[in-house]
């Protein structure tokens, strides 16, 4: 296993692929369950860890994807931004707690483009325990207010 740089070695937990079953609501959307992936990589001696998020329907068929970097300015503060496809940038940052696992917690700002569905604010939720991975999202959006949108439980598949 490689070691991290000192700003981000606390995020070793997090690092390798991880793949499970979701659940997505919101109000102005039906119910839905999807397949999750996340991918998170430390790029040699830098000191960020890059994300790739992939979903598939239950047919299997490509649904949502983003991507990303978390960097750790202190052991205690996290920072996030995310690209997603949908027109939407996320900037924003958040705590890690290392105890018996690894918490991360995420609070951001969003860029909309012009002929993207209007986000204003994502609020993430990861938590490591050994080799599970779960999952939270809350959004507030399309003039809804901050408000559960996913969740997953998710389990490594490589380091």
């Amino acid at each position: 296993m490689t070691s991290l740089p000192p700003p981000i070695a606390h995020l070793q937990p997090l690092l390798g692929t991880w793949r499970g079953e979701g659940h997505g609501e919101y109000p102005t959307i039906a119910s839905f369950d999807y397949v999750d992936e996340w991918e998170f990589v430390a790029p040699p001696g830098k000191p960020f860890i890059r994300f790739i998020e992939r979903t598939w329907d239950a047919d299997g068929q490509p649904k949502h994807t983003e991507t990303g970097y978390l960097r750790c300015p202190s052991p205690e503060l996290i920072e996030i931004i995310a690209a997603i496809p949908t027109g939407q940038a996320e900037n924003g940052s958040g705590s890690v707690t290392v105890d018996d696992g690894l918490t991360i917690a995420t609070d951001a700002i969003v860029l909309n483009t012009e002929s993207a569905k209007r986000v204003d604010r994502i609020v993430r939720r990861f938590e490591v325990n050994g080799d599970e991975l779960t999952y939270g999202m809350e959004m507030a959006a399309v003039d809804q207010p901050l408000t559960l949108h996913l969740r997953a439980t998710l389990r490594r598949v490589t380091d």
